[in-house]
């Protein structure tokens, strides 16, 4: 019997090569895994040895040969099969222990070039696993070191192993090679990202089997993107509480990405995937006040993310409610000693929480298709910005339109936000018609709305927006612009001394 075995992940390989020796199997090796295996004292084959042909190019061709092929693919139970390898001298190879190179380790590191991670793109090691699983019948395809124990724990046991375990195995390493190829596709199209492929293969990575989806009888799975940057929720790490579930990561990615929004500190809370209060301040104890007051009743049992560390101060301050989660790039200890009193809260650091990477790709699953789109990763274009308006907005009224328009792009649409001094104090969310996301947004308010700005994430279809802004108290608006009816609210705007600015970049969020 004989084993080849040749692994970029070395854990396990030692032990798992004795006990092939023991069990009366050939080992047969490359380049890094035979030097290993020889200096633990296994006794090992070289695989030019086999081929009768030296490892070649620096290393990049060393398996691609019949008497490796050969001695995977030929079939058992087929006499010509085995006549013809017979006959070719070609010894048949009953385990393949194959791992790859380490192309998704190899692409995470900062300032990786594309020339090392194209080195790094295994060539040799799929066709053999490929091949073996293929031959499962006959073939143990191996792809994950966690497998080595129980493989040697059956042959020893049994002298072989089932079918089943084979076939098993087989599935593995199809999935296994199937997502590296995607690993190594996705990567090389984000180089460019030019055009959308004509078949676009992706690849995630299990990261928990969920209690249930958003509803107790939906079962659900949470997977992380390989290659999430920095920055994602996939790289989380909680620190305390129950298990997340479906719909707490949900509304935690909501908060994540409106946070990304804003370099000062910052506190977004949210509520059902919605933005409910977010505030800036000079620390992060005054941005969370900021968020709190907005909405003291929603952010009740909701999500709170900032982007200072977590200090004693705002921690005392989320302990007098109830909040679900609370996610920050650290917690100082003094916080710690105060939030984990609460056994129901979830705690999650996030390193890099504002960090954001271009060319990500936002997607949306429908049923039997998939919607791709570049990321809204932009506010505006300073250089489109135009005021349309006699009145020009104040310095403060400019600087609370920008912060308004970075939640507005997070609310669901038809969205209008209003702000005041680094504030929300009010959201309209998720209308089917603006004018009517305007009225929600001043009748949930609790503030004196007087000297406020407003921010819409698409254009106002009609005047009565500017009016009832007006009524309110608002003073500036802030919006893409691009209506037929354009004039229509630019003149009210005029006639009701309120300072008009058009974006020309909509904000939709469907």
């Amino acid at each position: 019997m004989r084993a080849l075995i040749s692994v970029s992940d070395k854990t396990g390989v030692v032990e798992f090569a004795q006990a092939l020796c023991e069990l009366g199997f050939q080992v047969v090796s490359t380049g890094g895994t035979y030097t290993r295996l020889a200096d633990n004292g296994i006794e090992v084959t070289s695989i030019s040895e086999i081929t009768g042909f030296p490892e070649c190019l620096d290393g990049r061709v060393k398996t691609l040969h019949p008497a490796v092929h050969g001695g995977i693919l030929a079939m058992r139970d087929k006499p010509d099969h085995m006549k013809q390898i017979d006959d070719l001298n070609i010894e048949a190879i009953d385990v393949v222990a194959i791992n790859l190179y380490p192309f998704k380790e190899t692409i995470e590191k900062p300032g990786v070039s594309l020339e090392e991670a194209i080195e790094n793109i295994d060539i040799g090691g799929p066709a053999m696993l490929r091949s073996a699983a293929k031959n499962y019948k006959d073939v143990v395809a191996l792809c994950d070191p966690a497998d080595y124990p129980a493989v040697i724990n059956e042959l020893k046991e049994t002298g072989g192993l089932s079918q089943d375990t084979k076939f098993m195995l087989a599935q593995k390493v199809f999935q296994h090679t199937a997502a590296y190829d995607a690993i190594i596709a996705l990567y090389l199209w984000r180089q460019t990202a030019a055009v959308a492929p004509d078949k676009l293969t992706l690849t995630f990575e299990k990261l928990q089997d969920l209690r249930y989806g958003e509803n107790p009888h939906q079962r659900a799975v949470y997977y992380k993107d390989v290659g999430a940057w920095r920055g994602s929720l996939a790289n989380a790490v909680q620190i305390h509480g129950k298990e997340l579930s479906f719909n707490n990561i949900n509304d935690t990615n909501a908060a994540v990405e409106t946070l990304k929004e804003f370099d000062e500190p910052t506190v977004v809370a949210i509520k059902h995937a919605t933005p409910c209060g977010v505030g800036s301040g000079f620390d992060i104890l005054a941005a969370y006040k900021k968020a709190y007051d907005c909405d003291p009743t929603s952010i009740f049992g909701g999500i709170v993310a900032a982007n200072r560390p977590i200090d004693a101060g705002m921690a005392a301050e989320i302990s007098k409610i109830y909040i679900e989660i609370v996610i920050a790039p650290e917690f100082t200890q003094e916080a710690l000693d105060v939030l984990t009193k609460k056994q129901n809260i979830r705690l999650l650091t996030l390193e890099g929480i504002t960090d954001s990477r271009e060319k990500q790709i936002d997607m949306k699953k429908t049923r039997g298709g998939l919607l791709l789109q570049e990321y809204d990763d932009q506010i505006f274009n300073e250089s489109e910005l135009t005021v349309v308006t006699d009145r020009i907005p104040t310095e403060r009224e400019m600087q609370d339109m920008v912060f308004a328009m970075k939640v507005a792009k997070h609310v669901k649409s038809n969205a209008i936000v209003l702000a005041k001094d680094g504030m929300t104090v009010g959201v309209g969310p998720g209308q089917v018609n603006r004018i009517w996301a305007v009225r929600n947004a001043i009748r949930q308010s609790n503030f004196d709305l007087k000297a406020s700005v407003l921010a819409s994430d698409a254009y106002f279809p009609f005047d009565d927006c500017v009016e009832a802004a007006a009524e309110a108290g608002v003073t500036a608006i802030i919006q893409p612009g691009g209506s037929k009816n354009d004039g229509d609210s630019i003149k009210k705007a005029n006639e009701l001394g309120i300072a008009m600015v058009f974006t020309g970049m909509r904000h939709f969020r469907h």
